[in-house]
């Protein structure tokens, strides 16, 4: 009797989680909440940008599933850096700059994080603009919140890009993730 509910004991844990993902609070799949058609109206860095709605609502937006080097932060008034970026976080803005700024948009919005900032996929007519960014070596599929139908063709693009050795992926074993950059300036997720 002992070992029978010993056994119930032990697969407990599983049997919480199993049913967490069964409903949804724990998803494995990104599905949008909501789209939104828009037009990029700042480019922030390679990761983030604003828009605005054919409402007139001012969005911002954290492109899902990527992570880009952080651009440098300075004070507005004073012109003070307030924050290095990294190797190839200007390259990375203007490339999404170049790609969407001023064009109409479409975000499948996944999340919302706590920055408030929505989380979504953005869409130039049917190009998905955050693989694009993966693509041209300007941002690196960020592993820890991917999920499907993203997750595999994001990281596969990723493994093309680095093998070509361009953009970021030029900097070999130089390379930090923004992410590391991040912790080890002792910066939370801008």
């Amino acid at each position: 009797m002992c070992s029978k509910s010993h056994n119930y004991i032990q697969w407990a844990p599983c049997i919480i989680i199993i049913c967490l993902i069964i409903s949804n609070v724990i998803p494995l799949y990104a599905a949008p909440i909501r789209t939104v058609e828009a037009v990029a109206t700042k480019i922030s860095d390679g990761d983030t940008i604003q828009a605005v709605t054919k409402e007139g609502t001012k969005i911002k937006i954290r492109l899902y599933g990527i992570d880009a080097p952080e651009t440098e932060k300075s004070n507005k008034k004073t012109g003070h850096v307030s924050k290095q970026g990294e190797p190839f976080g200007e390259e990375s803005r203007e490339y999404l700059s170049s790609m969407i700024d001023g064009k109409h948009i479409r975000i499948d919005i996944i999340t919302i994080d706590r920055y408030r900032r929505m989380v979504g996929v953005i869409w130039l007519d049917n190009k998905n603009v955050n693989l694009e960014m993966i693509k041209a070596s300007m941002a690196e599929a960020y592993r820890e919140y991917l999920k499907e139908p993203y997750r595999a063709q994001f990281i596969q693009a990723e493994r093309v890009a680095r093998a070509d050795k361009r953009g970021i992926w030029s900097q070999g074993a130089n390379y930090e993730r923004p992410s590391a950059y991040r912790k080890r300036m002792g910066i939370g997720e801008i």
